[in-house]
């Protein structure tokens, strides 16, 4: 339910909170409390929404549309049994009002019964007016259930007939997106754009879609139409600016960036993006200065850090770059990139305890790509923890089995250790599935390399 707030419910709501703080009581017509409760519904008072409500209801304790603002009350506070008896109670009074099938529909979806809740909307759609409305609320129970087909038929709907919904519009394309139907979302957004030609949403949308093709061309047309048809929209500069720098027109994709930052109030994509632009064009300076304003921006956004670490790294500045990345870790902890980041400088500064401890928490924060294994086995090599190094293979052998580079350093390890048996087994896998790699036991384990029980294998 929706009321337009005029002159005089502005003047009721003033009256009813002055009557609220004097402790006297004043009368107020049922239209009246119903705007006051849905007023304050909107703007997310529910204490000053539920004092309406019970007041309305002492003065008119008939008034169906104030006890279906009390249900929609409790169904926000989670007391569904009281919102279904008064719903129960005011079916009985208008079995034909869609807005109470929309309230029990609400129950069933807070509870998880989704399904329960598309079968009471869809008889609601039969006794309402505001269809654009249900067939947005049916929409979204599909989307909790998965069901984007269908979720994605409901947002069409609503969409013929309320073409200015544009929540709607973003599902429809969500649900293509997640379907993988990308051609299917541009003749949609197309024949949209036929009706709708001047519509900043659908170019934005359908310049979106073409990007992920790598149609660049297209996109950037569809971007243009986006500012023609909107100068101010923000979105359409940014992903144009994009677009441009898939094209190396970096000047280009420059100047649209700089505009983002002229039209709203800067945000870190706008300055990581410039920053990646000038340091395309060798502007080194412009580049470190555009990526430290992304961290002072957001220095949650990982991008930011990272691009600053790296940019120091390809300059061989190995000793500035580990210092914004140790800032980086202080800052968010669990973060799987910066750690391995952190292994690889300390590894390049021959820190090996920091650059293996760096590698242990990128795995413990689930970083299980083999490149992590590897390394941390052979830094752990390194400081003599051949137990570790063991401990460490087998682990990454549970991610990658059989796999030859893990095989060769593990028959290594277990011949240091003596354990033979497992020496052997690891390295004919190794050495059936790739002989050419035994150079990786040579070089990481060359006493092992020499010995007569290897030779003997291997001939």
């Amino acid at each position: 339910m929706q009321f337009e707030l005029n002159g005089d419910g502005f003047m009721s709501i003033k009256k009813f909170e002055l009557m609220l703080k004097s402790n006297a009581v004043g009368f107020f017509d049922s239209e009246e409390f119903e705007q006051i409760v849905e007023h304050y519904l909107e703007s997310g008072k529910m204490n000053m929404a539920r004092k309406a409500a019970h007041l309305g209801l002492s003065q008119h304790p008939s008034s169906v549309t104030i006890k279906l603002l009390q249900a929609e009350i409790l169904v926000f506070d989670n007391e569904f049994d009281k919102a279904h008896e008064i719903l129960n109670q005011l079916y009985e009074l208008q079995p034909h009002n869609s807005e109470i099938y929309i309230q029990k529909a609400n129950i069933f979806s807070k509870t998880d019964e989704h399904e329960k809740a598309v079968e009471l909307l869809k008889k609601a759609l039969e006794l309402t007016e505001d269809q654009a409305d249900v067939y947005n609320l049916i929409g979204m129970e599909y989307l909790f259930i998965e069901d984007y087909k269908q979720a994605k038929e409901n947002f069409i709907s609503c969409l013929e007939l309320d073409d200015t919904d544009y929540s709607a519009l973003y599902n429809i394309i969500y649900c293509f997106d997640f379907l993988k139907e990308h051609k299917g979302a541009i003749d949609f957004l197309n024949q949209f754009l036929n009706n709708n030609p001047y519509s900043e949403v659908a170019w934005h949308q359908v310049g979106k879609q073409y990007f992920d093709l790598k149609m660049y061309d297209k996109a950037l047309s569809a971007f243009d139409f986006a500012i023609i048809s909107d100068e101010l929209f923000v979105g359409a500069y940014l992903e144009k600016g994009k677009v441009l720098e898939k094209l190396g027109k970096y000047n280009e994709a420059i100047e649209n960036y700089q505009i983002t930052l002229k039209l709203d109030d800067p945000t870190s994509f706008a300055y990581l993006r410039l920053g990646k632009c000038y340091e395309k064009l060798g502007a080194h300076e412009l580049a470190i200065k555009f990526f430290k304003k992304t961290v002072k921006e957001d220095p949650l956004l990982d991008k930011g850090w990272i691009a600053l670490v790296d940019y120091y790294s390809t300059q061989l500045n190995y000793q500035k770059a580990l210092s914004y990345i140790e800032k980086a870790t202080e800052i968010d902890e669990e973060n799987a990139l910066y750690w391995i980041r952190y292994a690889k400088l300390n590894k390049k500064l021959n820190f090996f305890e920091e650059s293996e401890h760096g590698y242990r928490r990128a795995i413990e924060l689930g970083n299980y790509e083999l490149e992590t294994w590897l390394e941390r086995s052979d830094i752990l090599l390194q400081l003599g923890e051949i137990e570790a190094v063991v401990s460490n293979l087998e682990h990454g052998l549970e991610f990658y089995p059989k796999n030859t580079e893990i095989e060769y350093r593990l028959a290594g390890a277990y011949f240091k250790t003596n354990d033979l048996i497992k020496a052997r087994f690891h390295l004919q896998n190794a050495f059936k599935n790739d002989p050419e790699c035994i150079v990786l036991l040579e070089n990481l384990y060359p006493q092992v390399w020499k010995s007569n029980e290897v030779q003997s294998i291997i001939k």
